[in-house]
Formats: C-alpha cells, structure tokens, sequence
C-alpha cells in the first residue's frame, strides 16, 4: 500500500494519468515527477505541453486512448508519439496505432466521441420496432444479433468500408433505401459539423 500519489509516483516506472481533464490540474498538484519515469495521458483534451508544465517534468509524455475493449484485448490504442515502452503494452492489449502529432491523434480522439451514438442508434430501432407491436425482448434480441453479424465483416480489412456497405446493399433494395433516404447529405453534414465541433475542443 502506497501512503499518497507521490509514493505511488516514486515507486512506479510507468505512470498513467486517467483522470477527468477537468480535474487533472488540482489532482496532480504538488507532486514531484523525475525525469526518468514515463507517463502515459489518457485525458482527452489535455496536451502533452499542458500535462508536462503542471507535472513540470522532462521525462517521457505519451497520449493514448485505449477504449473498453482492451479488457478483452479486442481494441487497437492509438498512441502519441511512439514509445517502446506504451506501445508493446498496449501491444499486448489488442494493438497497436502509433500517430507522429498530436493534430492526427486528436483526429482519433474525436473518432471514439461517436460510440455511444452507436448504441443509441440501435436502441432507437428497438424502439421503433417495438411501437410496431414487436416486444421489446425480441425486438433486442433480433437488432443486438443482426449488427453483431455485421460487425463480424469488419474483421475484413482487405475491403475498405465503402465496399463493406456496397457489398451489404442489394440495388434498390431495402438497405439501400435507408442509406439514401435517412443517412442523406444533411445528415452526413451533420455529423461532419458535430466531428468538427468536438475536434475543435479538443485542440
């Protein structure tokens, strides 16, 4: 057991800041950082020039995002820049995507911001088909199974995403239908504008 953050920091090699950016500055206040450790940011939002003058250390500053899958060791962690250190554990965690700035790394940073958007996509469709007489449990079961079918493609790096949808349409058939009629230019624009707006923030 450690008495507070500086004997953990005095005791560790590698030191991971995973706190709200918010409250990184007030967390990380007054303690001592030698150069020879190396820290890994995994605070959106917070640069490493930011994060380097409130630990006022010369070691090491790495940025990385790895998302809820590396538990299951399923997700590539995109870092910045390129440590041995961070990325062979990241490595072993689902991969690896090391990035030389950090204007690309926040690019990914704001990629991540569209994952809940993806849950509730799904759940809008349970909804809707469960206001079609559909009970929910089976109108769960059937959405959770038919995108879990179609993540399964993605695996399949040989075919861009593009291609992934073309190769899931019939012409003029239903998917098609839906692609064109709901996820129109507006709505492309829309999400490209919310993108922006995030990255944006993020610098």
């Amino acid at each position: 057991m450690c008495a507070d953050n500086q004997e953990v920091l005095d005791r560790s090699e590698v030191v991971i800041v995973a706190v709200r950016r918010q409250d990184h500055q007030e967390a990380l206040a007054g303690l001592e950082m030698d150069d020879d450790k190396t820290v890994v940011n995994l605070m959106a939002g917070v640069a490493t020039d930011d994060l380097r003058r409130t630990l006022a250390t010369g070691a090491p500053i790495v940025r990385a995002i790895p998302l809820p899958a590396v538990r299951e060791r399923r997700s590539v962690t995109v870092t910045c820049p390129s440590h041995p250190v961070v990325d062979s554990l990241f490595e072993q965690l689902g991969g690896v995507l090391p990035v030389a700035d950090e204007g690309a790394f926040n690019v990914f940073s704001a990629l991540t911001g569209t994952l809940t958007a993806h849950y509730a996509y799904l759940a809008t469709l349970t909804s809707w088909a469960t206001g079609h007489g559909i009970a929910p449990d089976a109108a769960d079961r059937y959405v959770r199974g038919l995108f879990q079918n179609v993540g399964c493609s993605l695996s399949d790096e040989t075919r861009p995403l593009h291609q992934l949808a073309a190769d899931h349409e019939t012409p003029k058939g239903n998917n098609e239908r839906i692609r064109t009629t709901w996820f129109d230019p507006a709505n492309a624009a829309a999400l490209v504008k919310a993108l922006d707006g995030l990255l944006a923030d993020l610098k």
